[in-house]
């Protein structure tokens, strides 16, 4: 699913507008109808009492249309105008006569009114501000947003939470609607995906408004939301055919004295994501471990006893997977530089592969196209530097993968794969999945792919979304908190078959 600023927003907008012949009222009706329809179906039977407190603009237009609809249908509704300006729009303004047409009369808040009483049990629809707000909410109405949130009622933001802006970071975070669920209308936005601001939109929900398919299939976005339906178009089936040589070889090349368990998982997550053979090139002292703990792996020991070195193999694996529990001592790094001057096969960088390209920064240069680079966010920042706010990360890591052409995998709650301009956003995997190991799982599953002849990003996307549904499966069978990372490995064949449920 495709997610659009807010220019690009309000494009579509016109676009609609013009192309279906329809008036802007009737695409803020068709707002009011869903928003209507999904609350009607979330409350079924009950009737708390609803709260609307509507900006002067079209997004407290929507609110008005909302609150017609209501109250037509019974509820008990409050309309507050939070009265901030003396500039209106025009759909506001007909939405308000179309209200008081229905010999109802909503108050009118301002610097000088008392506050509303917010009870426990009642809703509060935030229509205050939409998607154009360009700075921050102060003076009475910050008040206002302070005691909304600070009230026990259930918090529902309409389109966007009041205060939130979609193009850059918050910059006074106590002047931002905190909504327990957000209703956005057609398509998200990426503020709902990013650490910084993704808290203010709660749980969200997308509705459908009938904005024109054709303008937004052929208008380039800022970024795409990865769901079941654009997973499943990803996969590619097994022919009958097929042989273990079919589905590609994968080296996984890691490990140091004490952290062999991560190489294990990588190794063991490649296999069950459907590679053919998996090498695991690891320091002597962790052959026992991977031998007996994964023996449909093939081991290959460097020389040295604790740590990872140059060395030699006898085969052209399909995908390299380095970094996992390396270690950066010399000979490692030696190694690694080894492996970007040779340039055998395509390469996923993680963990200590990470932190030894951060201190040597000239080995960079040498990163063959489409490497994989999976960090996490202290990973992240030893490579990049340090960033400002979401928004400048995002900048700074979409910079970085055009200057050495690679893909970066940033991981966290949204996982975001950065290639080629585009930003990919991951909607599976929960708090469960934050767990020793986890990455290492990750790594192992995107090498994996890749050595079964998946182009490099869309393994790194694939991947991540394999990752989280398994990392959901798990969960809902065992808890947020009891789940491991050899739990995601057992449920990847789940994931797999519900792609297709």
């Amino acid at each position: 699913m495709k997610i659009f600023n807010k220019g690009k927003l309000k494009e579509a907008d016109e676009f609609t507008i013009k192309e279906q012949n329809i008036s802007s009222d009737e695409l803020m009706e068709r707002a009011a109808i869903q928003l209507f329809g999904w609350l009607k179906t979330q409350l079924k039977e009950n009737r708390p009492k609803i709260n609307l407190f509507c900006g002067i603009g079209n997004n407290g237009g929507d609110g008005l249309a909302l609150a017609r609809l209501l109250l037509n249908d019974g509820y008990e509704v409050e309309v507050y105008i939070v009265n901030f300006s003396d500039k209106r729009s025009d759909d506001f303004l007909l939405n308000l006569k179309r209200l008081k047409e229905h010999q109802f009369w909503p108050e009118f808040i301002n610097e000088n009114s008392d506050l509303p009483e917010l009870n426990q049990g009642e809703i509060v629809i935030d229509a205050i501000f939409g998607i154009g707000l360009n700075r921050p909410a102060e003076g009475w109405i910050k008040e206002l947003i302070q005691h909304i949130n600070q009230s026990k009622s259930y918090v529902i933001a309409v389109d966007v939470p009041s205060g939130l802006y979609l193009d850059k970071a918050p910059e006074v975070p106590e002047a931002i609607i905190k909504a327990e669920t957000t209703i956005t209308f057609q398509l998200p936005k990426l503020v709902f995906f990013l650490p910084e601001t993704a808290e203010f939109a709660g749980r969200v929900e997308i509705a459908d408004i009938g904005l024109d398919q054709n303008f937004i299939a052929k208008t380039a976005s800022e970024a795409l939301l990865i769901q079941q339906h654009d997973a499943q178009r990803l996969y590619k089936p097994r022919g009958k055919f097929s042989h273990k040589g079919t589905f590609g070889h994968c080296l996984v090349a890691g490990g140091s004295y004490g952290k062999m368990g991560s190489v294990l998982l990588a190794t063991k997550a490649a296999l069950r994501v459907g590679v053919g053979k998996v090498s695991a090139l690891i320091p002597k002292c962790g052959y026992d471990i991977l031998q007996l703990g994964i023996p449909e792996a093939m081991v290959i020991t460097a020389e040295n006893e604790k740590f990872l070195e140059k060395t030699t193999i006898d085969f052209t694996p399909e995908s390299i997977c380095f970094g996992i529990g390396a270690g950066k001592e010399e000979a490692t790094k030696e190694y690694l530089e080894q492996l970007l001057k040779e340039r055998t096969a395509p390469l996923l960088i993680d963990a200590d592969g990470i932190n030894i390209l951060a201190e040597n920064q000239e080995l960079l240069n040498y990163l063959p196209e489409k490497s994989i680079l999976t960090p996490h966010p202290g990973e992240l920042k030893r490579l990049l530097g340090e960033w400002e706010d979401d928004f400048d990360k995002l900048e700074k890591a979409k910079a970085f993968s055009l200057k050495y052409k690679v893909i970066v995998v940033i991981k966290g709650a949204y996982t975001i794969t950065i290639a080629d301009k585009n930003l990919y956003i991951n909607s599976t995997g929960n708090p469960g999945m934050a767990t020793a190991g986890s990455g290492d799982t990750l790594s192992g599953i995107i090498a994996g792919l890749v050595a079964q002849g998946y182009d490099a990003t869309i393994a790194a996307v694939f991947g991540v979304y394999l990752h989280g549904k398994a990392g959901d499966l798990a969960a809902e069978k065992l808890g947020f908190e009891a789940v491991i990372a050899d739990d995601l490995i057992q449920h990847l064949g789940e994931a797999y078959k519900s792609l297709f449920e």
